[in-house]
């Protein structure tokens, strides 16, 4: 519960802000009275290369260590895991005073990295438990999931691969299972593109049932339009495992989030994965983007050659946009950029302040995240 003690001193009026969970508040401006809410922020942040220093022979990962050109020595690894932990405290803030409850997280090298970071100072206190699953992609990076154990209690999840192929000659994943040609078998694996899993996990938050999808996208090596039909089977993927779970339940409550690589307004997004920029626009088992309208008015969260986009998303399904605030709903959307997450000179003064040779920074993208909220009965 999120409570206030006032007690005053001679000169003045201190406020003492202690809380072990919800944060109640009034939005007044935004309803027609004002009522309590409990409220939740849910965020997503690609770490951007969260390696350990050490060596892994299977994966490729030899720069991130002491004698890769990364020069990445224990001392660097543990301010990268030091400047995550401030960001992701402070995300939300100061709407909600709590850390984020539920965090996905990207370019992370293996579990070991995840525990490290959630024994740093800034987030012992918020009990983070984790659920990660090893990727097959090459860099040996994956996707995960963090969340606050006292308030979301997880019941299921899995790792669902993407299987993409270089040509259309390669043969379908079904048609592999089928069959026990070696020959065939080895040239399916030999035009594979290796790439991150989507995350699946459900659970309950303070009660309610809600299942996260926690993404990273194939990358747009080659190029935008070579890679393109890479994401959009990414997309296609998504789309699937929203679908399956509104076949058991139709009025799942859905979060998709991640780097997509992909901005709001290319095809894998609007067509494969149906999502809509409006709510008003978006049908009954359909999915609400609150990230395209932030980039029709500049926002980004990374930018390239002086042209921000919005790679980073929290993607929703409309049993969440419902103005109906008896169970949790989406509030609002946001890019998370603080002054201290920015280039303040040089060449990419403006852009996110990422890790270079000579500076341990925080990530080439910023954070987003959405607030869910419930009207409280008192």
């Amino acid at each position: 519960m999120f409570t206030l003690d006032f007690y005053s001193t001679p000169m003045t009026h201190k406020l003492k802000v202690k809380f072990l969970f919800v944060f109640f508040f009034s939005i007044s401006c935004l309803f027609a009275q004002s009522k309590k809410y409990t409220i939740h922020t849910v965020a997503f942040y690609n770490f951007e290369n969260l390696f350990d220093t050490i060596n892994d022979p299977t994966t490729h990962d030899d720069e991130w260590t002491p004698t890769g050109i990364q020069n990445w020595t224990k001392e660097k690894y543990q301010q990268k895991l030091k400047n995550l932990s401030i960001v992701l405290s402070d995300i939300g803030s100061p709407e909600n005073p709590n850390a984020p409850t539920i965090i996905g997280g990207s370019e992370i090298e293996n579990r070991g990295v995840l525990e490290d970071l959630i024994k740093e100072p800034k987030l012992l206190k918020f009990d983070y438990g984790i659920i990660h699953f090893d990727s097959p992609d090459k860099r040996g990076i994956d996707v995960a999931l963090l969340y606050q154990k006292k308030y979301f209690k997880p019941t299921s999840y899995s790792n669902i691969p993407l299987y993409i192929f270089k040509n259309k000659e390669a043969i379908k994943e079904d048609e592999k299972e089928e069959t026990e040609n070696e020959e065939v078998k080895i040239k399916h694996q030999n035009n594979r593109v290796f790439t991150r899993d989507q995350l699946l996990v459900t659970g309950y938050l303070e009660g309610e049932e809600i299942s996260i999808i926690v993404n990273h996208w194939p990358s747009r090596s080659g190029g935008e339009k070579t890679s393109s039909k890479f994401r959009e089977e990414a997309g296609k993927l998504n789309r699937k495992i929203i679908d399956s779970l509104q076949r058991i339940n139709p009025n799942a409550k859905v979060i998709t989030m991640g780097d997509l690589n992909d901005g709001p307004y290319n095809k894998s997004v609007k067509e494969a994965l149906g999502a809509k920029a409006k709510k008003a626009d978006v049908p009954e088992f359909g999915i609400y983007n609150p990230f395209e309208e932030m980039f029709y008015k500049g926002m980004g969260t990374l930018a390239f050659r002086d042209s921000w986009d919005i790679f980073d998303q929290i993607i929703i399904s409309k049993s969440l946009i419902d103005p109906d605030f008896d169970s949790f709903k989406f509030w609002k959307a946001g890019i998370f950029n603080r002054s201290y997450l920015i280039q303040t000179s040089g060449k990419y003064k403006g852009y996110p302040l990422r890790h270079t040779l000579t500076e341990v920074g925080f990530s080439d993208h910023f954070p987003v995240y959405i607030y869910l909220i419930k009207e409280m009965r008192l």
